[in-house]
């Protein structure tokens, strides 16, 4: 595109983008929270950023509406439209989940996750109430997709070493849960590699419950419908997500998931202005469907969403020249999962060959493809550097739990002292 031809305005209620694969290792510790989001203003300096959310789409007149982080809405023209909201995660009605549960969806999550694990063994070295520490030490992860495997493997793995420095808090006192509904996990890598992962897992003191779910976590009081009950301070969810629920706003045909259902060029279905891409996409799988699979889509994963955006990014182009629009076709190159520090599992598809690692080599190519993945060259740098910092450093074990709510101190110091109620001596001389 020349410079001039168009204005593109970018809105987002955050003003960085989250590289998602990276978030296990940032709850564990082993990446920097800042280094795994890329700040839109500096990736697209010539674009308009707008911090809100749009809250509604008229397509006849071709605007929308923006809801900014402060002030009044506002509407906001185009010619042209690209949906990419992302997912949300998948969550169900289950009583005790939204007060007790940690999701896996942001930076925010993963740093909160972090300094909670850490914040519970100091719960646990203060206190000789047994039964205090038993569900402080109690980490209980729902979804053994790659979400839930790997930031089970990576948080035990930052646990595990973080115990060395408590004299009273051991790694035997610590109980791992994982539970999945279906009968295995990481189903990505296919059933030898995600037995494998099982039992590594398992051998590391993991416990893991399949073909069950929980149902209900209220006040930490976990209940599966395998009869099994623990009460546990830390719930992890990461079950699964699901499209963007904004999408049902804007009046565009939806598939039955709730994605967007797009052309095979990502245009969305019965519009010739609108593209979309990503996890909030219903695109289909030309790859699949030659093999004779007929309803095969796109499945939401980072490999995907970062080659569909190039291609999405062309057609959009070609639309607005009159071009042709051409169809997203990708090969599927396979699935890397770590599990903790040198551990870890890997499937890579070269052709009709599938090669499969496991180990410290497949924990290699985990690191290197998305080490390579990850936006910008600045990120790239930052990351490698945070690796290459952990070979000679020991990892950091600090909890900043007090991030999440910094005010508060400096708030108790700022309030009016208390005044004091008279002494009886006062109280007799006023009397007097």
């Amino acid at each position: 595109m020349r410079y001039g031809e168009a204005t593109v305005t970018v809105v987002d209620p955050r003003s960085y983008m989250t590289y998602q694969p990276f978030l296990p290792e940032t709850a564990a510790g082993n990446i920097s929270p800042r280094h795994v989001v890329v700040p839109l203003r500096r990736v697209v300096p010539k674009a308009e950023v707008l911090t809100g959310r749009v809250t509604t789409i008229d397509q006849d007149r071709k605007v929308a509406t923006i809801a900014p982080l402060v002030g009044e809405a506002y509407e906001l023209p185009f010619d042209y439209l690209v949906i990419a909201l992302g997912a949300v995660s998948r969550t169900f009605p289950i009583p005790g989940l939204a007060e007790q549960g940690i999701g896996m969806k942001g930076v925010e999550e993963a740093i909160g996750l972090r300094n909670h694990v850490l914040e519970q063994l100091d719960k646990a070295e203060s206190t000789t109430d047994e039964e205090i520490r038993r569900k402080a030490l109690t980490f209980v992860f729902i979804g053994g997709g790659f979400a839930g495997a790997e930031t089970i493997g990576e948080v035990e793995d930052m646990a595990r070493d973080a115990a060395k420095y408590y004299k009273n808090v051991s790694r035997e006192d610590m109980r791992f849960v994982l539970v999945d509904a279906a009968d295995k996990i990481l189903p990505e890598v296919g059933p030898k590699l995600g037995q494998y992962g099982k039992e590594h897992l398992e051998s590391r003191g993991v416990e893991i419950y399949l073909s069950t779910s929980m149902d209900s976590c209220v006040d930490g009081h976990v209940v599966l419908k395998n009869g099994l009950e623990v009460d546990a301070n830390t719930i992890v969810w990461t079950a699964g997500v699901k499209p963007n629920p904004a999408l049902s706003r804007f009046g565009l045909p939806l598939g039955p998931r709730g994605h967007v259902d797009c052309e095979p060029t990502l245009q969305v279905k019965g519009t010739d202005y609108i593209w979309a891409a990503g996890d909030n996409a219903q695109v289909p799988d030309l790859v699949g469907r030659k093999a004779g699979n007929e309803n095969a889509w796109c499945p939401p994963n980072a490999q995907h969403a970062l080659r569909q955006a190039k291609a999405l990014g062309d057609n959009v182009v070609s639309g607005m020249r009159g071009f042709p629009q051409k169809e997203y076709e990708h090969a599927n190159k396979g699935a890397v999962a770590g599990l903790g520090l040198h551990k870890g599992v890997a499937m890579i598809v070269m052709g009709k060959m599938k090669i499969k690692l496991k180990g410290r080599l497949a924990w290699y190519m985990h690191r290197g493809y998305h080490g390579m993945a990850m936006p910008t060259f600045n990120r790239k740098i930052r990351v490698f550097a945070d690796w290459t910092l952990g070979m000679f450093l020991k990892r950091e074990v600090v909890s900043l739990g007090a991030m999440e709510n910094p005010r508060e101190e400096f708030y108790e110091a700022a309030k009016p002292a208390p005044v004091a109620a008279p002494s009886k001596t006062e109280e007799k001389a006023k009397a007097s």
